[in-house]
């Protein structure tokens, strides 16, 4: 929680600092994108209280981010023969061999045609392996882990996780709103699904103001 009411400072501060330097109105818009930016940027973190993650350049493969990886054994499990594909594959995701990562996550998925847990993660990889952008293939993963259990709100917090990474934060922000009312109240992972859609609430309130 700490981290939120600090990041909210700092965009206060910002704002503040606009007006008292009296800057003009287009610099404020130019100001309230980059705080959206930044903003999406931490909520993908999963968890403030993690070791911070070093930046990386433009067009390298993204890994598994552990916070992540935690949020999904929660929503899913983490036993059986679906968890241990997908601790192979972020082992391999965090050694740089996201391609192999695809190839364990569809070995799992041959064995399993209708987990929706294993075309969950497909389609996160698959998205991760294309630099953050939301392919056709990671869609069609997303789309189907749906169809195979509409009421689960895995597919679509993790499509929401791609579509923040590819800066769609309108079409993020839908999906976490259908994942959120897709979860149990008492669910350990729901504060994670409304942190991020909070988030992005203040941002735009802000923005507004």
């Amino acid at each position: 929680m700490m981290g939120w009411i600090v990041l909210a400072i700092m965009m206060a501060a910002a704002f503040a600092a606009l007006m008292l330097l009296r800057l003009p109105r287009p610099m404020w818009s130019m100001v309230g994108a980059a705080l959206m930016l930044g903003a999406t940027g931490y909520a993908l973190q999963g968890r403030p209280d993690l070791p911070a993650q070093k930046a990386m350049p433009a067009g390298e493969i993204l890994a598994t981010d552990p916070a992540i990886s935690d949020i999904r054994g929660q929503m899913f499990g983490r036993f059986g023969a679906e968890g241990t594909y997908l601790t192979a594959a972020d082992a391999l995701s965090r050694n740089g061999s996201s391609r192999y990562e695809v190839q364990t996550i569809l070995g799992g998925i041959r064995g399993s045609p209708k987990s929706v847990q294993l075309w969950t993660a497909l389609g996160d990889a698959i998205a991760r392996h294309d630099h953050g952008q939301l392919s056709p293939a990671a869609v069609l993963a997303f789309s189907h882990a749906s169809q195979l259990d509409p009421k689960h709100p895995g597919p679509p917090f993790f499509l929401g996780l791609a579509l923040a990474r590819a800066g769609d934060v309108d079409g993020a922000e839908l999906s976490w709103r259908r994942a959120l009312s897709l979860t149990a109240p008492n669910a350990v992972y729901r504060p994670a699904i409304i942190e991020r859609l909070m988030l992005i609430d203040n941002l735009r309130q802000m923005l507004d103001r």
